[in-house]
């Protein structure tokens, strides 16, 4: 089986606290977009194969581990051991989705690969206990078997679908600077008095006037995570016709919404001529897509 897996974003990304076990909460509205990963997945013999292609540019960038560190693979074990049906498989992963950039690359990979060995080996797992497996593996894994526009809250495990809003048109830049996750949790919790952004009103505007939600896009870690390629990015969208810009997940991807196709054309040959990574694309309502 061969599908490809989207990107996502966050239109709007809160952290209202933590718990105990120094998790997390978060608020979030999570959206698919129309960057993708291809994952192909065979049924074979014995043990895990895993292989990755990625682009020249990437590999500078973002080296990806192709052995048992992948979280790909790991899925792969995980459903070997949930369902008890052998893990004998070949995956080969083509990178589109840059990493560490808050886009989930590697999260929709793993939820990609248990999808995939789900369907081919009979649907043994029902929607909901494929979300249970991915969230073993990572938060953000959960999202990617619904899709689309969602609400995310506690760790990344409450997920409320939420109006379409596929078919608008996104700039999606990266640069080469990066924060780690967890570097970037523990500059959140340093913040006094942050001004949090209203994702209860980004939720309200998506389910009654969509047309104008983009005025509550907003990411807390922005004011936790200063980069200059990311303030660099913002700018030249804002000043390039975006509606709004906004860094997405912990960083370092921004993402600019525009109301035509040429402006954001534009805005990213810019942006490529500086050296950014830039890729003009829609939302989509959906994570997986055969082929």
């Amino acid at each position: 089986m061969k599908i490809k897996t989207a990107a996502k974003i966050n239109l709007a990304l809160d952290v209202t606290g933590r718990l105990d076990n120094g998790y997390h909460l978060i608020e979030s509205v999570f959206q698919t977009v129309g960057i993708y990963d291809e994952i192909s997945v065979e049924l074979s013999g014995e043990g895990i194969s895993l292989s990755c292609e990625l682009p020249e540019d990437f590999a500078k960038a973002d080296p990806i581990p192709c052995d048992e560190r992948n979280i790909a693979y790991k899925a792969a074990l995980k459903f070997a051991d949930e369902t008890g049906i052998p893990s004998g498989c070949t995956i080969h992963i083509r990178k589109g989705i840059p990493s560490q950039a808050g886009m989930g690359g590697g999260s929709t990979d793993a939820a990609a690969v248990l999808w995939c060995l789900n369907e081919l080996n009979g649907r043994p797992l029902d929607k909901e206990k494929l979300a249970v497996l991915g969230k073993s593996l990572g938060a953000d894994v959960p999202f990617f078997f619904t899709g689309g526009t969602a609400y995310v809250g506690g760790i990344g495990e409450e997920i409320e679908p939420l109006p379409d809003y596929s078919g608008r048109t996104l700039l999606i830049a990266k640069g080469t600077e990066g924060v780690s996750t967890g570097e970037a949790y523990a500059r959140i919790d340093a913040l006094e008095d942050p001004q949090h952004p209203d994702t209860n009103g980004l939720v309200h505007a998506l389910k009654n006037a969509p047309d104008t939600a983009y005025g509550y896009f907003g990411n807390l870690f922005e004011q936790a995570v200063s980069l200059e390629e990311v303030n660099d990015i913002r700018a030249a969208m804002l000043s390039g016709g975006a509606l709004n810009s906004v860094m997405t997940g912990s960083g370092s991807a921004v993402f600019g919404l525009f109301s035509s196709d040429t402006e954001a054309e534009k805005c990213a040959v810019q942006l490529r001529e500086k050296g950014y990574f830039a890729h003009v694309c829609k939302t989509v309502n959906s994570s997986f897509t055969v082929i």
